[in-house]
This record gives C-alpha cells, sequence and structure tokens, in this order.
C-alpha cells in the first residue's frame, strides 16, 4: 500500500494568522518589499507545521500561507494564464441562507509555457522545517476549462484544444519534475471539477458553454494522467475533489455517482480526497466503483462549521463506507481546507487544531495508527 494519503490526513489550507494577513496587506500596499514578506510568511509557516506536527499528522503542508487563492496564484505562474473578471459568476451558499458571488477566473490569452518554476522554492522551504512527510497541493488545470470551456481559451493561440492540453500538460510535467528533484514525494491535485459535474445547475451551465458535462470526467481523468502518469515511483499523489469552499459557503450539491467511475478506475493516482460532511455529497454507494490498491480519504470532519464532530458518529460513517469498499482502504480527514482563500473559514485555529487532532484520534481508533 502507498504512503499516502494517511490514514489521518488533510486536504492542505489552514487559517493564516493575523500577522500574515496583515504582512501581506502591507506588500500589497508597498509598505514592505516582496523579500520582508517571505520572512514572515516563513515564520508562520514554521509555526504552522510545528502545529500539525503536534497534532499528530504525518503528512504536513505549508497551510497555502504565501497564496491568496488556492487556484488563481499557481495557474497564474505559467506564461499565458492570466487572471481575469468576468461575468461568469459562481455563487457560493451557506447554511443560514446567504450567499456570495465571485466572478474572478482565468483565461488562457496566449501559448502556455512554464517560463520558471512555480512553487519548487516553497515546497523546498516547507520540506526544510518539516520533520514529517512534506506535501504539496497544488490545482489541477481542469476547473479553469470547465469554467467557460472552448471561451476561456483564446483561438488565436490555440486553433484547435489538443494544442492547448498538449502545453499545459507539458508545462505542469515540467514543475512536478523540479518538485520531485527538490525532494516531493506526496502530491496532492485539487480538482474540483469532478465534484462540481454532479450538480445539474452546473452542469446545465456548461452545457450552454458548448460542452458535453458526461464527456468532461473522462477528459479530465485523462488529462491528470497526461500529467502525473508517468511520475517516478518515489511519488505519491493524490485527487481533492469538493463542492467549494469559501468563508464557511460550499458552490455545488449531489452525490458522486456521475463522475464516480471516470474519477476512481481512469486516473493514476494514489487516492482521492471526498467530501463527506453533509447530505450534498450524497451517500456511500459510488465507493463500489473504487479498485483495489487505491485509498479513499473520507471528509467527514467539516472545516466550515465549528462544533467538534462526535468520535462516535465518525466511526459509524466510516463503517457505512465500509458496506461499500474494504475498511483497508479507506482514511479520514477534513472535508477540505480550513483555508482556501486568505480569508479563511469561520471557525478559530484553537478549533482547527482540535479537528485535525480528531482524524488521528479517529485513525488511531480505527485502524491502529496514522
Amino acid at each position: 500500500m502507498s504512503v499516502a494519503p494517511c490514514r489521518a490526513d488533510q486536504v492542505g489550507s489552514l487559517l493564516r494568522p493575523n500577522y500574515l494577513i496583515e504582512a501581506r496587506q502591507k506588500h500589497a500596499l508597498g509598505a514592505i518589499d516582496a523579500a520582508a514578506l517571505r520572512v514572515i510568511e516563513d515564520r508562520a509557516i514554521a509555526e504552522v507545521v510545528k502545529m500539525q506536527e503536534s497534532a499528530g499528522l504525518k503528512a504536513v503542508t505549508d497551510g497555502e500561507f504565501r497564496r491568496a487563492h488556492w487556484l488563481v496564484d499557481f495557474l497564474t505562474g505559467f506564461e499565458g494564464i492570466e487572471a481575469t473578471k468576468s461575468d461568469y459568476t459562481v455563487t457560493f451558499k451557506g447554511k443560514n441562507g446567504e450567499t456570495a458571488t465571485t466572478s474572478s477566473m482565468m483565461v488562457v490569452s496566449d501559448k502556455v509555457v512554464r517560463g520558471k518554476p512555480i512553487m519548487v522554492d516553497d515546497f523546498a522551504a516547507l520540506k526544510s522545517v518539516a520533520k514529517q512527510t512534506a506535501k504539496l497541493c497544488i490545482p489541477s488545470p481542469t476547473y479553469m476549462h470547465m469554467r467557460g470551456g472552448r471561451k476561456v481559451v483564446n483561438q488565436k493561440a490555440y486553433p484547435d484544444m489538443a494544442g492547448f492540453w498538449d502545453d499545459i500538460t507539458a508545462a505542469y510535467r515540467q514543475e512536478v519534475a523540479g518538485l520531485v528533484d527538490a525532494g516531493c514525494t506526496y502530491l496532492q491535485l485539487d480538482d474540483v471539477s469532478f465534484a462540481n459535474l454532479c450538480d445539474e445547475n452546473i452542469c446545465n451551465q456548461i452545457a450552454q458553454d458548448g460542452e458535453n458535462p458526461r464527456k468532461l470526467p473522462e477528459l479530465y481523468a485523462q488529462i491528470i494522467n497526461r500529467i502525473v502518469g508517468d511520475r517516478p515511483k518515489t511519488l505519491d499523489v493524490t485527487i481533492h475533489t469538493c463542492r467549494g469552499n469559501h468563508a464557511s459557503m460550499w458552490m455545488a450539491e449531489g452525490g458522486y455517482e456521475p463522475v464516480a467511475d471516470a474519477l476512481f478506475n481512469i486516473t493514476d493516482v494514489n487516492g482521492f480526497f471526498l467530501e463527506y460532511d453533509t447530505e450534498r455529497a450524497g451517500d456511500f454507494s459510488p465507493l463500489r466503483f473504487v479498485p483495489k490498491g487505491k485509498r479513499v480519504v473520507l471528509g467527514l470532519i467539516s472545516s466550515k462549521e465549528p462544533a467538534l464532530e462526535s468520535k462516535d458518529d465518525l466511526k459509524r460513517r466510516i463503517d457505512e463506507a465500509a458496506r461499500h469498499m474494504p475498511l483497508d482502504q479507506i482514511c479520514i480527514s477534513p472535508q477540505c481546507g480550513f483555508a482556501s482563500t486568505a480569508q479563511g473559514n469561520r471557525i478559530t485555529e484553537d478549533i482547527e487544531k482540535r479537528k485535525l487532532e480528531l482524524a488521528v484520534e479517529v485513525a488511531t481508533e480505527v485502524w491502529g495508527g496514522v
């Protein structure tokens, strides 16, 4: 069995401390330079790594502390991809009926090239302070395509979409190779497209954009394979998929049935992080598609709500999932990161740590270790 994912794991992003948020604001205003900001980021990352290790986790991240957004900061590191504002609005919903919208998205304006390393130095810095396995989380390129399809890819740069996929997968492979050279052994691809393709409203929008939402799961699985399918044996890769995570709100709902076969059986990865903390994710029956040798990390612990889950309830849910796949292939984690954007979810750093500790405690009691 692969080292990753771990029995008790995490999706990756963590709440930023106030002093880091203030430093990033000062940098945006020109009050401190990039070098001064990096010193502060280094301090915050060292502290959050110690927090994760003290919680008992065997894989630790930098909390995505050098990013403002889980998706944008990485993808705009490639030449030819730009962040823009558009009319393609995503609506986030909260449990009390509140909503929020964002029209921020990315477009491909020119040929996609990895002109320089994107997060290799960031990973090396994380590895230098981590006693446990250093885990890096990067976005998959598919969500950018899902939001607009052909419309977000410049026609002059790419008359044929095959050329776009060739270039972006090549750019990703170069970055992955750089991460491996820096000592990365655990890479997570955040691919919310799969979970979003379970939502009928989102599928209707995709159809309006000219794409067939029923064909996209297989396409996206093949894209992931082109990025990591020829990885060295030293590198474990997982996929995280969820229904949106911003300020404790979400944007999609629907069970995994429409994407389960492609997600579990086509993608050449070691495991899957699946949101499963609410009824929005449906039941566990799609887990019947999971083949031998791959792990599923059940996201049973909410990163959106402050209430601490009952260990008995979590164990009961694990037992329910084990009716559809072997218990030995199951792991546990929070359902998403705690701060996919710099704003973070509506919980405290203390609750965040207690939830990570809870995952470790349950994993130890169910499987005998993490």
